[in-house]
């Protein structure tokens, strides 16, 4: 067997209860699920599950390093997640009231693939969640059992997993209570000026938070 059984139970314990505490990727997905619905909900945390995929490809490549080696990299790439958050916060706020939950199937496939994009990019601009699977998943890695891509693939099939789990589970349920909300014009202003704010709050957070 390739991986350890006794470090793969301790790192399934260890990403359990890292994603059930509420973070930035599930306050996004919340946040997408309030102002667009469950499918909106769970594109978002596919794009989020896409990039972290990437992220333990990076950290299998060893090409992560380069954020502990250019300390003003991880700063930029930093700053940029945060600008990006926020703009989604002030357009949320900007265009209150504005969404329409039953439109024509050819928008409502562009708003799809608009969520995933979304998710995905701001998993990918958050330079912590390079730092975190750079930090995680090594601990689990036994070299000298051989194939460490093979070992890194089954710790990243957990962990995209667990991310369908807990965040898309959040996501869809937030946008059925949203959706339910929803058909009273005054709620859906008052729900995507929340989105907004949970969008902004949590680029003044990427920010700030060294």
């Amino acid at each position: 067997m390739f991986v350890d059984p006794h470090l793969l139970a301790a790192f399934v314990v260890t990403t359990l209860i890292a994603m059930l505490v509420p973070g930035p990727d599930m306050l996004f997905v919340l946040g997408c699920g309030i102002r667009g619905g469950p499918r909106a909900g769970l594109l978002a945390t596919c794009g989020v599950a896409t990039s972290e995929a990437i992220h333990v490809a990076l950290a299998a490549a060893g090409l992560s390093a380069l954020f502990a080696a250019v300390p003003t990299a991880f700063a930029v790439v930093r700053f940029i997640g945060a600008g990006y958050l926020i703009y989604l916060g002030v357009q949320s706020i900007r265009h209150r009231g504005r969404l329409e939950l039953d439109t024509k199937s050819s928008e409502v496939a562009a708003r799809g693939r608009t969520y995933f994009v979304r998710g995905m990019m701001t998993n990918l601009l958050n330079p912590k969640m390079v730092t975190f699977t750079v930090a995680l998943l090594p601990q689990f890695v036994k070299p000298e059992l051989g194939n460490v891509w093979a070992q890194f693939a089954v710790l990243g099939v957990i962990l995209v997993a667990f991310e369908f789990l807990v965040d898309g589970t959040v996501g869809v349920l937030a946008g059925r209570i949203g959706a339910f909300l929803r058909r009273r014009r005054a709620v859906q202003r008052g729900l995507d000026v929340a989105a907004g704010g949970i969008f902004i709050g949590l680029g003044v957070r990427l920010a700030v938070h060294e």
